[in-house]
Parts: C-alpha cells; sequence; structure tokens
C-alpha cells in the first residue's frame, strides 16, 4: 500500500459542474474567467493517464519539488520512498539499507517498484531507482522521467547539511562525489527532459522549470524552422500548411527558396545560474545539456542524443578536453579547435552530423551529400560520414567539391586519402566560391533533383554550414570556452570577453553570436579576414562589393571566400526576420554584384561585431613572433586572428582567438614563417621537419598517421562547368546505389 498526496486548493470546476464563484466570475468578468480556465484546462491536459516522474540524485529536492508540481496541477503525489518502500517494507529505506547492504538493497527496491503502478500522478523517485532496469522500465511506460540535475558540489553541500551518511553505494574508500559521479550514467539513460537546478534555486522555480520543460516535450509544434527569405508575418499558407521541424531541415539542408533554414522563435535562453552549473561539467556533458534544448526529443530523443555526442566526441578527439582554452600572452587566450581526427574546428561539427543525419533520414531513401569546402571542411566531413555504421553507409554517400589549385597541398593530400567507399573528393578547376554557387543551384534545380529522386530514389543533401545542424556543435565550443575561462579562475561568472574568430564564410562567427544570445557574455565578435576582406569592407560600410573582385590565394585558405553564405542568417536576424528584405539583398547581391544594408541595420551590426584583416606578410610575422617568444606555433588563419586582435583589442577584459586548424596542415607555410630556407615538397617529409623543432603543440596525430597511409592517391577532376558538375553526381549515384 501506499499513500497519495491529493492537493485540493480552492477550485473553480465542482464534480457537479461549475460552482457558484465560477458562475459569478463568468459573468461579471468574462475575460478573467476565460483566462482561469484556459489555464486550468491546460494543466489538466498535461498530464492525461502519463505520470511526471522526477528522477536524479540524492538531495535534488525530487520531494518538495514534486509536492509543488502536483498542488499546481491538482493531481496526485507519489514519494517513491515515503509512499512506497517503507509501507512496503514496515521500515525506513536507511533501515532496509543497513539491513540488507547495497547490492540487495537495489534488487529489492526495484521488486517494490515493478508492483507500483499510478497514472496521471507526479511521482518522486529515490536517488537510487535509475540503478535497477526492469524497474525503470516499467515505470517509464506510463510517464515522463525529468531528470533534475544539479551540481554535484551543490549536492554534497545539501547533504552534508542534512547530515545525511546513508546513500546507496556510500562505503570506506568511496567518496560521496565518487557515488554521485557513477550515478550520471543512470539518469542519462532513462531521462526524457532535463531540468537544470543551481544551487540557489527555489523549490517553486525548479517546478515552473519542471511544467515548462513537459510542455515544451509535448509540443514540438512550438519549435519550427523557417527561410530566412520568408517570415513569420510574410508565410503562405502553404508553408503553414507543411510546417518543418529540426530532423526536416538536416535532411533538407536549403530551403526551397534558396535561403538559409533559422529556427522560427529563435534560440533557447541559459539563465545565468544555469550557464553556472555547468562550469564544472566536462565538454560532453555540456554539449549535452545545449544540444538538448536546441533540438527537441521528438526529433531526437534525449537518450539518442547523448548516444551520438559520446561517439562523436568519445574517443575521436587526442584531447580529453575535446576544446581545451590555452593562455597565449597579456589577456590573449587560444580556443584550441584542431584535436579532432582531421586537426580543424570543422570536426566539431562533422563528427556529429553524419550520426543526426543518420538518425533523421527516412529509411525509404538512399542520400548522396554535396559540400563545397575551401579547405578543412573536406576532409572532415569525409571522415566523419565514413565513420557512420555499415548499414547506414549503403544508404548515404557524400561527394566533396574542392577548388582544385585552391588548397594546401597537405590538405588535398587529406582529402584524397580521407576517400572511403560511401565518400568522394572531386576537384574543381575553380574557386570556392563557384563550388558552393554550384551547389545551391543544384539544391534549387527541381527538375535535376526530381529526376535523380524518380530514376534513381535518390536525394541530395548539404553537409556545410548552410545546413543549420552544422552550426549547434560551434555553439557549444564558444560556450564551453568562457565556462573554462570561469573554471580556471581567469574570470567570474558574468564577467565580459571578446572573441576573435577568422572568418571566411560566417558560420563560426554566427555561431559565437548565437552563444551570446543564450546567455554567454561575450562583448565584442571580432572578425578576422586576410586580403579577401570583403566581410571587414561590409562590417565597416554597410556595403557588400563583389564588382571587380577576384579571389586571391592567400596562405590561410579556408578563408579565401568572398561570398559569405552565413552572413544571411545574421541579417534576417538583424532585420526582425524581414525575409523580403533579405531576399531584395541576396537577389540584387546575385544580379548586380552588390548591395547596401541601411543605416539602422548597419548601426545594429556594428553593435555587434568589428572586423579587422590581415596581410600574408602580417600573418607569417606573427606566426615567427609568437614562437620566438612562446615556443607555440599558429596556423595561418590563428594567426590572421591573432593580429587582428592585436589592432582592435582594448586590452579591458580576456581575449579568446579561436584556433582553427593544426599547424601541421600548412606545413610550407609554416616553415617560410620560421624561415627555413629549404622546403622540402613532399607533405610527409615537412612534417618530419617541423617535428624536429619540439614546438607546442605536438605535429598532429591524425594527420601525420593519414599522409603516411595515403600518400597522394587518386581523385576526379573536372571542369567549373554546372553540367559536367551534375554529370559527375548522377555517375556516381550510379556506382554507388545502383
Amino acid at each position: 500500500m501506499f499513500h497519495i498526496f491529493h492537493y485540493q486548493p480552492l477550485r473553480l470546476i465542482t464534480q457537479n459542474g461549475l460552482s457558484s464563484m465560477c458562475l459569478k466570475l463568468m459573468l461579471s468578468r468574462p475575460v478573467a474567467f476565460a483566462q482561469i480556465w484556459k489555464s486550468w484546462f491546460s494543466s489538466h491536459s498535461l498530464l492525461g493517464k502519463k505520470n511526471i516522474i522526477l528522477m536524479g540524485p540524492p538531495g535534488a529536492g525530487k520531494t518538495t519539488t514534486g509536492r509543488i508540481v502536483g498542488q499546481k496541477l491538482d493531481c496526485p503525489v507519489i514519494d517513491i520512498d515515503d509512499d512506497v518502500l517503507e509501507p512496503t517494507w514496515n521500515m525506513s529505506v536507511s533501515e532496509k539499507l543497513q539491513d540488507l547492504g547495497y547490492e540487495e538493497f537495489l534488487e529489492e527496491e526495484g521488486k517494490a517498484l515493478l508492483k507500483f503502478s499510478a497514472s496521471g500522478s507526479v511521482i518522486s523517485l529515490s536517488g537510487s531507482n535509475p540503478m535497477h532496469a526492469a524497474g525503470m522500465q516499467h515505470v517509464k511506460k506510463n510517464g515522463i522521467v525529468v531528470y533534475l540535475d544539479v551540481p554535484p558540489a551543490v549536492i554534497i553541500s545539501r547533504l552534508k547539511s542534512k547530515g545525511t551518511d546513508r546513500i546507496v553505494g556510500l562505503s570506506p574508500g568511496v567518496s560521496l562525489k565518487d557515488v554521485l559521479q557513477f550515478r550520471k550514467q543512470f539518469y542519462k539513460r532513462w531521462f526524457d527532459i532535463r531540468v537544470l537546478c543551481g544551487g540557489d534555486v527555489a523549490a517553486e522555480v525548479v517546478a515552473e522549470k519542471v511544467l515548462d520543460a513537459v510542455k515544451r516535450y509535448q509540443d514540438s509544434e512550438l519549435e519550427t524552422f523557417i527561410s530566412t527569405r520568408s517570415g513569420r508575418s510574410g508565410r503562405s499558407m502553404e508553408e503553414d500548411s507543411h510546417k518543418l521541424y529540426f530532423s526536416d531541415v538536416v535532411v533538407q539542408g536549403l530551403a526551397l527558396d534558396g535561403g538559409l533554414f533559422v529556427p522560427e522563435r529563435g534560440l533557447p535562453k541559459f539563465s545565468a545560474e544555469e550557464w553556472q552549473g555547468l562550469i564544472e561539467a566536462t565538454y560532453i556533458e555540456r554539449a549535452q545539456v545545449i544540444l538538448e534544448r536546441c533540438i527537441h526529443p521528438a526529433d531526437i530523443p534525449a537518450s539518442k542524443l547523448a548516444e551520438i555526442i559520446e561517439t562523436a566526441y568519445g574517443e575521436n578527439f587526442s584531447c580529453s578536453k575535446v576544446a581545451p582554452v590555452r593562455h597565449l600572452a597579456g589577456n590573449q587566450f587560444l580556443l584550441e579547435l584542431f584535436h579532432g581526427p582531421t586537426a580543424s574546428f570543422k570536426d566539431f561539427a562533422l563528427q556529429l552530423v553524419p550520426h543526426l543525419f543518420a538518425y533523421c533520414i527516412p529509411r525509404s531513401c538512399n542520400y548522396l551529400i554535396l559540400v563545397a569546402t575551401s579547405g578543412d571542411t573536406g576532409s572532415a566531413v569525409l571522415d566523419g560520414f565514413s565513420r557512420l555504421h555499415d548499414t547506414d553507409k549503403q544508404r548515404i554517400a557524400l561527394v566533396n567539391f574542392f577548388p582544385e589549385d585552391g588548397v594546401s597541398q597537405i590538405q588535398k593530400s587529406q582529402m584524397i586519402g580521407c576517400q572511403k567507399e560511401n565518400a568522394w573528393s572531386v576537384g574543381v578547376k575553380s574557386d570556392f566560391d563557384f563550388c558552393q554557387t554550384a551547389i545551391k543551384q543544384i539544391f534549387t534545380n527541381s527538375d535535376f533533383t526530381g529526376f535523380l529522386t524518380v530514376e534513381y530514389g535518390t536525394a541530395l543533401a548539404a553537409a556545410n554550414s548552410i545546413n543549420w545542424a552544422r552550426l549547434l556543435p560551434q555553439i557549444v565550443y564558444h560556450a564551453s570556452a568562457y565556462l573554462d575561462l570561469v573554471h580556471q579562475g581567469i574570470i567570474s561568472f558574468g564577467s565580459p570577453v571578446d572573441i576573435c574568430i577568422p572568418t571566411g564564410n560566417f558560420g563560426n562567427m554566427l555561431a559565437a553570436f548565437y552563444a551570446k544570445m543564450m546567455g554567454i557574455p561575450i562583448r565584442k565578435c571580432i572578425c578576422a579576414s586576410n586580403e579577401n576582406n570583403v566581410l571587414t569592407e561590409f562590417i565597416r560600410t554597410g556595403v557588400y562589393d563583389l564588382r571587380g573582385r577576384k579571389l586571391i590565394s592567400s596562405f590561410s585558405p579556408a578563408v579565401d571566400i568572398l561570398k559569405s553564405s552565413n552572413l544571411e542568417r545574421y541579417l534576417h536576424l538583424i532585420a526582425n526576420e524581414d525575409g523580403q528584405l533579405v531576399t531584395q539583398l541576396f537577389n540584387q547581391l546575385e544580379k548586380q554584384g552588390h548591395f547596401q544594408l541601411r543605416k539602422d541595420l548597419l548601426g545594429r551590426l556594428q553593435q555587434d561585431l568589428v572586423a579587422g584583416w590581415c596581410s600574408d606578410e602580417d600573418c607569417l610575422a606573427a606566426i615567427h613572433s609568437v614562437y620566438s617568444t612562446t615556443g607555440y606555433i599558429l596556423d595561418t588563419h590563428t594567426a590572421v586572428a591573432k593580429v587582428v586582435a592585436d589592432r582592435l583589442q582594448d586590452r579591458t577584459c580576456p581575449i579568446i582567438i579561436s584556433s582553427t586548424a593544426h599547424y601541421s596542415k600548412f606545413a610550407p607555410a609554416i616553415l617560410r614563417a620560421l624561415r627555413i630556407a629549404e622546403i622540402n615538397q613532399n607533405p610527409l617529409s615537412q612534417l618530419h621537419l617541423l617535428s624536429s623543432y619540439s614546438a607546442l603543440p605536438p605535429i598532429h596525430w591524425g594527420l601525420l598517421e593519414t599522409l603516411k597511409k595515403t600518400g597522394n592517391g587518386d581523385h576526379q577532376v573536372c571542369a567549373a562547368d554546372m553540367s559536367v558538375l551534375m554529370s559527375h553526381i548522377e555517375t556516381l549515384i550510379q556506382n554507388h546505389f545502383m
């Protein structure tokens, strides 16, 4: 037997119909009555026959929170410890634990859970319930499991203040911190929704967060996507009848009107208390929390998302911190984003996105991913999609287009070496802007895409940063870098930082701005360009002008870009989602080669962004100077950002410079910067020469292994012609899927 706490606050609805108070209110104040009725109905329809199941460590506040939630919903409240276990055993839980010991207690607790049933209730689990698989499976069948995620330091403080000394698993030689860490794996396995709970948050606030989280879980309609070339006020009836969700935009990549997808209601915001709760967390834990809030569980359940994140970042990165922050000099810090398998920041998205894509696509169709790269994306996307399960590789293939003469020799060797049975590289006799524009045109060519679907049962998708899923993992590392500075005691939470990023396609910079919108205290976002400085001029003047501009090959090829695709998402945001204006601007850019922002929009842009650029000579000089003074070698892109940061920072707060690639990828330029007279043209020889310098960081492990195994290999090369590219695509589909 167990007791049910059933709260009966003053009610407007009685069992026999409308109370006299309700009737009086309805007649005298119909608007107020309608609001109260809507609130009452919403609360009572929230549960139905389902249970809200609160889960978390001892001391998380499950019992208190459960009673408040039950009161708000006017439904039964059941505490497993008080209302199930103790009445069943006729003794206290602590006495039972002392009597049986750890393992036998868990088994007896699980047996009691298997005999328990309830509906339409709020249930507070014991801290150890999730450790019994069969019992949890039984309870979860009829409920939504809400994980009250409280920082371990807060739990330890609470339990010590209560004098709690009997916890399942606690024994001589095993600390409470160890017990809490061990239990996390079980909590992560079972929850549907996570609610972050800091140390000083009142139970009433936690209860409201639980209710909000349950409402979100039950209503995926709230998280739809629109094109940057439409907007809330400009949606057509057809658009309203065909709403797009995260899983749709991951697969579709580019909107049918040529725009880019953005969340209709914007990104989630974290409170300062929620961010502070992540200071002690690992990178993987931070990624899970942030991405859970950005991806609705109807698209990818939390347990599956956790599995994908563990796969992406667990063993594929050489540094246990994944994206460590290193002090460079003065107030400058480097965010090292090159510890992934292909040595660039692209790995953060492209170790994750292939698994998201494979989960989201329908099983009835094959998919060919099209990618354009200016260098680092190529090897990262090839590596990422080649790590899919064999069954997924049979239905998902990828072709990577890159400028044949517009990437470094090592980058090219790496892209060729990363080719697998479902992933190929094609060199194009043009520049990156042609490759990127060609892919956009292919996606919007309904005749060609329709032909591929009908003839070969194959759809096209994109994995460039135009795909919304590519941006989310980048938000994570910008947020994580700030939290690391707090954790290291460099700043206290709430103190501002500046961020400086080598910027080409604007995706990395946009992700930093999104992190700022979500609550990370970023003051200035500094865009660093090389001599292809169209973006810098735009930020300074509001004029985006490609007339007479030709792409200049530089030592930092990943930012050798004139058309910054993700800028469209940013302009859509600052223009208050005016899709008509965005369409006008980018149509003008396409047809006339330029556009100019209105003065008010330029003013808003310049509140968010500042920009500078750097010549090749200054880039090499920065590499030499930093190595001479610190022994650290910057890659050519990070050096561009370093030069611009030196010029534009005001030194009143720390500045985080994104180190977007490992210097090994650009060995000839690095050797030149270090003033080595003779440079062997063999990429492997260049890396061996660099390794003799015993520099920090050491030569990249993944890059060295790739070059050792593959050499230069074979790849296809084609002319800069749309019909030729489409022919290549059709041939690859025939060879792989047919």
